[in-house]
């Protein structure tokens, strides 16, 4: 994918590219902060967070809402890891995230892109939401 910068919750803006040759990263990309299926999504991130640090991987959520509403959104959750606003959903359309529901809800997915930039897992499923959290575990 083109190189994108993302703004953070935390502040500031992220370079996935940046990462490269440096650690492997984790994102899952949500359909909106403060919902039920991605606070659950989003806090069992959290709860498994030092599993991912132990194994030397960054985590990011990401989704359309802007900066201000994923800050509330990690602060209510006590999320530890930053999230990303995909203004207009281009990194999104990028990566080729499907629509679900019709096209009316945006897809639910997660990748893991290794310390090479490769990506060695692609995981979509809009309903079992706390799957995307095992299956980058297992990656």
């Amino acid at each position: 994918p083109p190189v994108r910068v993302l703004r953070s919750s935390q502040g500031g803006s992220v370079s996935l590219s940046s990462f490269k040759g440096k650690q492997p990263v984790v994102l899952f990309f949500y359909p909106k902060a403060a919902t039920p299926g991605c606070t659950k999504e989003a806090c069992r991130f959290r709860d498994e967070y030092s599993r991912f640090t132990q194994a030397g991987a960054a985590v990011y959520g990401i989704s359309s809402d802007a900066p201000e509403e994923n800050a509330a959104f990690a602060k209510a959750n006590n999320l530890p890891y930053p999230l990303l606003t995909d203004q207009n959903a281009i990194l999104r359309k990028t990566f080729g995230i499907k629509a679900d529901l019709l096209g009316l809800l945006p897809g639910r997915q997660t990748y893991v892109i290794d310390v090479s930039g490769r990506c060695v897992l692609s995981f979509n499923d809009q309903f079992n939401v706390e799957q995307h959290v095992d299956e980058a575990l297992k990656v």
